[in-house]
């Protein structure tokens, strides 16, 4: 069995071993070396700062379409009978108006049926504002709006 050399101690001033230049914060380089890395090398496409998105025109959450069919859903579940159709849309600051027609009494001949608006409020998502009845009348009675 070869027998153990005795190794030789060697005694070094402690001194902290100096980082590799990636290892070093940006910071704590030199000027000069922090202009090279920005610099474009040869060859290489020129580096810009990414830039900063502009502001979008705000695009409403919900289109017109999707609005009145929840606003439909909405007065169905709370009224408990189904909407005959949409009379009114309106995009507002905060959402949609928008008026719903429902069959509140059904009648023979169907000219004296008992019909009432609703007008329903929703937010950008299409959650429910506020809702509340306008009107009621026979649907045989003619307009007289101007």
């Amino acid at each position: 069995m070869p027998r153990e050399r005795p190794r030789e101690e060697h005694h070094r001033e402690a001194r902290p071993r100096a980082r590799a230049r990636e290892e070093r914060p940006r910071e704590e380089r030199p000027s000069e070396e922090r202009l090279r890395e920005e610099r474009p090398r040869e060859g290489e496409p020129e580096r810009r700062e990414p830039e900063r998105e502009r502001p979008r025109p705000r695009r409403p959450a919900l289109v017109a379409r999707d609005a009145a069919r929840s606003a439909a859903r909405h007065v169905q579940g709370l009224t408990g009978r189904t909407p005959e159709g949409v009379t009114s849309l309106e995009r507002t600051e905060d959402g949609w108006t928008i008026g719903i027609e429902v069959v509140e009494t059904h009648r023979i001949p169907d000219s004296t049926d008992i019909l009432a608006e609703y007008q329903v409020e929703l937010d950008d998502r299409g959650e429910l504002v506020s809702y509340h009845r306008t009107e009621r009348y026979y649907r045989g009675r003619a307009e007289n709006r101007t």
